[in-house]
């Protein structure tokens, strides 16, 4: 390691131009220098607020805030160093100078990912994605020690800091990954590497960035291309045709269905939780679990499948899937006095729109409200797709529907309408539902949560 007694150290795979006046002060210091510096303090932080003694620091830029700006106030609160892209302080021995942080988590995170040799299981799709990878990762967490994405960590961000989370006794690694453009899962894999692959499904979301539903599909295939070159493995949904289309190529392919694959099920029932019956490929019958929506199911039958190609006995799998209760706003099921909520305000796309639509329409209910914000990303098709939801609810009766901004202020129709989640709030809180079920769902920016209080 790199002598501490000098007041900097230049990472020198990201030397620029701009610290050549700098470079005499300086030793430089690589990617395996800075890795013997993170095994001696293996956790890293980008927010001085979360920050805890002995942490490495990475002081990230964005376009309003400057993490260099709070490099020696992270210090100051126990970090072991700070990494800067700019000269903060030459006389501190405690940081360390980058011509990129970014790029420098980055490529850390890879040096750490190079260490292992166990499956690291990539996870993307259009929707579900979170769901699956919770319910893959519980049900490996059973039978070996596994590490997985925290919340929404799925981006250029997350994902690294995801990886340098994965301790050094890992014997799984399930990693979701999250994009709205174009070559964007394709630079995750350039550092995640993953052995196994799994695509939920491509629908209609991030249709601005992505460019239409082909652009989704090509987006989302980037995963799908890295374990092509890299003759890894991956899990598909039978059902699907276009996952075949998509899957052409690579050789080791585990499907799942209602049909065909190595495991098949299908639905029981979904009133309101989803039981799946169990028809090929596992030990057990059912699996009754505690998610809302039949759309689940694919879902569940990846986690099924997928524990059984690691050989995760059937009790456990079935034990981990039916003890599963999601959370952060994700196909919740929620009592509140005498009403039942189905909150699943984390994102919505016409795709998952639809199905949650459909899937409340069936639900066994006399009274059924539901309170539904815009959807965000849709670029041009954004009032086509707006419209599309306005003609599915209209082919179902309901004792209200209030909508909540977004393009359906643009659109006249016959329902209740406020522009934000907040009004939408005050209206529910003044009717005193009682024996009253409730749909809640919307983007992520409209916060539809909010209207819960």
């Amino acid at each position: 390691m790199a002598d501490c007694r000098n007041p900097l150290f230049l990472f020198s795979p990201y030397a620029g131009e701009k610290y050549a006046n700098l470079a005499p002060q300086f030793i430089a210091v690589g990617i395996q220098q800075l890795y013997s510096i993170f095994q001696q303090h293996p956790s890293v932080q980008t927010d001085t607020r979360k920050l805890k003694p002995g942490d490495i620091f990475f002081a990230l830029k964005g376009p309003s805030f400057n993490g260099n700006q709070f490099a020696l106030q992270a210090l100051q609160a126990g970090a072991a160093y700070a990494v800067v892209d700019e000269d903060v302080d030459s006389g501190n021995q405690r940081l360390i100078l980058v011509d990129d942080v970014l790029a420098a988590l980055q490529q850390l995170a890879k040096y750490h990912r190079q260490q292992f040799l166990i499956p690291f299981i990539g996870i993307t799709g259009s929707n579900g994605k979170t769901t699956t990878k919770e319910l893959v990762s519980t049900v490996l967490a059973t039978h070996y020690i596994t590490y997985t994405t925290q919340g929404n960590l799925n981006n250029h961000i997350g994902i690294p800091l995801t990886l340098l989370r994965v301790d050094t006794d890992a014997q799984m690694a399930v990693i979701e990954m999250g994009a709205n453009h174009q070559k964007e899962i394709e630079g995750y894999c350039k550092y995640v590497l993953p052995t196994h692959g799994i695509i939920t499904n491509t629908g209609k979301a991030h249709l601005e960035g992505f460019g239409g539903i082909e652009g989704v599909r090509k987006g989302k295939g980037e995963l799908f291309d890295f374990i092509r070159s890299a003759n890894g493995t991956i899990f598909a949904f039978d059902d699907y045709d276009y996952l075949h289309t998509m899957s052409n190529g690579i050789s080791d392919i585990v499907w799942y269905g209602t049909l065909n694959g190595a495991v098949t099920g299908h639905v029981v029932a979904s009133a309101p939780f989803l039981e799946v019956g169990i028809t090929n490929g596992a030990g057990f019958a059912t699996v009754k679990t505690q998610l809302v929506g039949d759309y689940n199911l694919p879902n569940v039958l990846c986690a099924i499948a997928v524990g059984k190609h690691f050989n995760v006995p059937d009790e456990k799998i079935k034990a981990a899937i039916e003890q599963y209760v999601p959370s952060n706003s994700r196909s919740q099921l929620l009592e509140k006095g005498t009403n039942k909520i189905i909150l699943d305000a984390y994102n919505a796309n016409p795709t998952s729109m639809k199905a949650a639509i459909e899937n409340f329409a069936k639900m066994d209910a006399p009274d059924k409200v539901m309170l539904l914000g815009g959807m965000m990303e849709l670029g041009d098709e954004s009032l086509q797709e707006h419209e599309r939801i306005l003609q599915l609810i209209e082919q179902f009766n309901w004792d209200a529907v209030v909508l909540v901004g977004g393009d359906f202020k643009k659109i006249q129709h016959p329902f209740i309408y406020f522009d934000t989640s907040e009004e939408a709030g005050k209206w529910l809180a003044n009717q005193h539902f009682e024996n009253t079920s409730l749909l809640v769902k919307g983007s992520r920016s409209m916060q539809m949560e909010k209207v819960l209080g």
